[in-house]
């Protein structure tokens, strides 16, 4: 797929964050309403239709949304016939997959090129095993089912392991390419941060999330 005109990828996103990206009319005006718009205008239309069209149709499949799928075998099922997914493998009582469920939930909406899953390792030994997983929280980056990236805990993330951000992690799955732009801004980030503070009467768990 071509890379997004700029002003076309600022639109989508504005739009997306407001919650208007149903309304295809308000995206055009939006996109029109600029004085440099000049001769890329028909190219930019033509990339907005196409992008909207694409959009709409991966939201109907269930994506842009952040959900646990209870079976392993409907979670290969769906890794293998979707272009890019993003899996976390967690356990409930954990605290550190509360956290990155938390930065998941804020990229889902707006990256609804992948499918972003997540799956209780007690429901999934058979791909516990295969893909050996140890350590918790483990996200994996699949494209045509193939992992092409995993996040171990929180290792590789922010410039601490506890102090990274949606935006770090948006970075480390762009680079996997199963994302495709950076999305994420401040005001978004701030929102988050707040959702999770009111999540934060939720007990600690010791700081080493490995389990057998």
């Amino acid at each position: 797929m071509a890379e997004l005109d700029p002003k076309v990828a600022a639109v989508l996103d504005k739009a997306n964050r407001g919650g208007d990206e149903s309304d295809e009319d308000a995206l055009i005006a939006a996109l029109e309403d600029d004085s440099e718009l000049d001769a890329f205008r028909e190219q930019r239309l033509q990339q907005l239709h196409a992008e909207y069209d694409r959009a709409r149709h991966l939201r109907a499949s269930d994506h842009g949304t952040y959900v646990e799928i209870k079976e392993e075998k409907a979670l290969m099922d769906i890794t293998t016939s979707t272009k890019k997914c993003v899996v976390h493998f967690f356990k409930p009582d954990f605290n550190r997959c509360r956290i990155m469920d938390s930065h998941l939930e804020s990229l889902a909406p707006a990256h609804y090129e992948a499918r972003i899953l997540k799956i209780n390792v007690d429901n999934a030994p058979f791909l516990v095993t295969k893909l050996k997983i140890q350590v918790l929280p483990c996200v994996i980056a699949f494209i045509d089912g193939i992992g092409v990236d995993r996040v171990i805990g929180f290792e590789g993330l922010g410039r601490t392991p506890d102090s990274f951000t949606t935006r770090d992690l948006e970075s480390r799955l762009i680079r996997a390419n199963v994302l495709v732009r950076s999305k994420v801004n401040q005001e978004d980030e701030r929102e988050r941060k707040e959702n999770q503070k009111r999540r934060q009467n939720m007990d600690n768990d010791d700081d080493d999330d490995d389990w057998d």
